[in-house]
């Protein structure tokens, strides 16, 4: 059976590399969104409020559409098109099932529904998932396109490395939300 394989000459492919430089750094403004959260609770007294019940049904989304997308990776290294294709699909849809129900977890915070307030919880809440979302929203264009580019081009096995790269960051975002869920847990306590 033929597989896709990259020449690999014990390098470490450059975009690859960017990936992971860009990742670094969504890391540090996460960290730095975080810690302010942190900050600010301590120096003020915020009434508790629960997160949306949805948020844990879209942390178990999230966690299918990693799955899926490694799976589609695997499925373009075995050359099998239909399931590489389908899981673009599966992904694609997961990412966009889970904004929309970022969207009504959103829509049942009061910083949502009344503008931002003195209350501070649910605005750092509202204001840290939606630039995660805004992430998800660019994993998102590109999977469209990696989507749309399997079926008007050729099977082209040399683009591992960019399906690799969208399989890296869409990871990192999946693993990102898992970070700021059990984040929001954590402080609810």
């Amino acid at each position: 059976m033929m597989t896709a394989e990259l020449n690999n000459q014990n390098r470490f492919h450059p975009l690859k590399f960017a990936m992971w430089i860009a990742i670094a750094s969504m890391i540090m403004m996460f960290a730095a969104l975080t810690s302010a959260f942190i900050v600010s609770e301590a120096a003020g007294k915020w009434g508790r409020l629960p997160l949306p019940q949805i948020f844990w049904v879209n942390t178990l989304i999230i966690i299918c559409s990693s799955i899926v997308m490694h799976w589609t990776v695997r499925a373009f290294k075995k050359f099998d098109r239909r399931s590489y294709r389908m899981g673009l699909a599966i992904t694609f849809c997961l990412g966009t099932l889970f904004l929309i129900g970022q969207f009504i977890g959103w829509s049942q915070m009061p910083s949502f529904t009344q503008g931002f307030s003195k209350e501070g919880f649910s605005d750092f809440v509202f204001a840290i998932s939606s630039v995660h979302a805004a992430h998800i929203i660019g994993g998102l264009v590109i999977l469209l396109i990696a989507l749309v580019t399997s079926f008007v081009k050729p099977f082209n096995p040399n683009k591992l490395v960019t399906l690799q790269i969208i399989a890296i960051y869409w990871h990192f975002v999946d693993l990102l939300w898992i970070y700021l869920f059990i984040f929001f847990q954590i402080n609810l306590s």
